[in-house]
């Protein structure tokens, strides 16, 4: 799941248990859950009900079968929707394509960015995920600062995870000290900065692990081999939950990020995190963070080896990490849209 469809995953869901617990405000609203047909299983959901298309997929899906079923407007989650709806509110998490266009294929990245700015003038309200995409949005004109709401990212999917229930072999074959690292062949992403330094880590007696593989829509990326570098292809939520919990810390070099999930998902787990200066990060990450430059390969291989010497600063750094993550909620985040929602009806 990436983060993109994690949001969606999780606003429709905070919606749905909003209105079962309301049920005149759910019956004002009558929401559905529009699905394609290529989807194998109907969500379970409580007062969204969820209704099937007969065809289509993909980008003609959203253009041309998605509004014939759209009624009064539509919420579309995902970064894209149909143009032509009617009161349409369209989650843009990011202006990515616009930033660094050379982490994406050549049809992905021009797909967007003829897509987003027509989506972006004719929705009625714009929402994004932080202060940074929505200045990024308005500068890259794909849509008027007017239009612009904020509803970040959530928390709490990552406390539903079992660390109890991972069954990665690695996370017990591991002896040493290891910074966690997600891997995606995104050249925003910037693994590489990390990859680098497994030299100067293994002589500190620290791994690194690589969780996670490169999706499709990502430009080619080399990969680095060294003995402490250890990858774990794809994993899923409880073998995640596990590798945050016994990891030295999360490191998240990236080079901009519409949010950035994953620091929030690891302060969650009780990971301390060291993150990018970039982007939206000290957004995201404020006073619990430990901050690096993007480039300085020195400073992240610093960086870590200070904290691996450093118990009571890694205790800090996770106190202040779960104290932070309370900002950031999927409930409040839902009640932005159905705020939204209203003023439109």
């Amino acid at each position: 799941m990436t983060g993109v469809q994690r949001y969606a995953s999780e606003i429709v869901a905070a919606i749905d248990d909003i209105l079962t617990q309301d049920r005149h405000l759910a019956a004002a609203l009558a929401m559905r859950l529009i699905l394609p047909p290529t989807v194998e299983a109907k969500p379970g959901k409580g007062m969204i009900s969820s209704v099937r298309s007969r065809f289509g997929s993909g980008h003609a899906w959203d253009q041309f079968i998605l509004p014939f079923y759209a009624g009064s407007g539509v919420l579309s989650l995902g970064n894209l929707g149909p143009v032509l709806a009617r009161n349409h509110i369209v989650c843009i998490h990011d202006a990515n394509t616009f930033i660094q266009p050379e982490s994406y294929s050549r049809v992905f990245g021009a797909t967007y960015r003829n897509l987003l700015p027509l989506i972006g003038r004719r929705a009625r309200r714009v929402a994004t995920v932080s202060r940074f995409s929505a200045d990024a949005l308005v500068q890259h004109r794909v849509c008027q600062s007017d239009k612009i709401f904020i509803a970040p990212n959530g928390h709490e999917h990552a406390l539903r995870w079992d660390a109890r229930r991972a069954r990665l072999a690695l996370i017990d074959e591991l002896v040493r000290p290891y910074v966690l690292l997600l891997g995606s062949s995104a050249r925003h992403k910037n693994i590489e900065v990390i990859l680098n330094q497994a030299q100067g880590l293994d002589d500190a007696g620290i791994d690194v692990v690589v969780a996670g593989g490169a999706s499709s829509i990502f430009a080619a990326n080399a990969a680095i081999r060294r003995p402490n570098i250890h990858h774990t292809g794809f994993v899923d939520d409880d073998d995640l939950a596990a590798l945050y919990e016994r990891a030295l810390c999360l490191v998240f070099p990236s080079r901009t990020e519409g949010f950035g999930i994953p620091p929030l998902e690891a302060m969650t787990r009780g990971c301390p995190v060291i993150s990018s200066d970039a982007a939206s990060l000290c957004e995201v990450g404020g006073d619990a963070v430990v901050y690096v430059g993007p480039d300085d390969g020195d400073g992240w291989r610093t960086a870590i080896t200070a904290l691996s010497k450093d118990d009571g600063r890694r205790a800090t750094m996770i106190a202040k990490g779960r104290r932070r993550v309370g900002m950031f909620s999927w409930r409040r985040s839902a009640e932005l849209y159905i705020e939204e929602i209203l003023r439109l009806k």
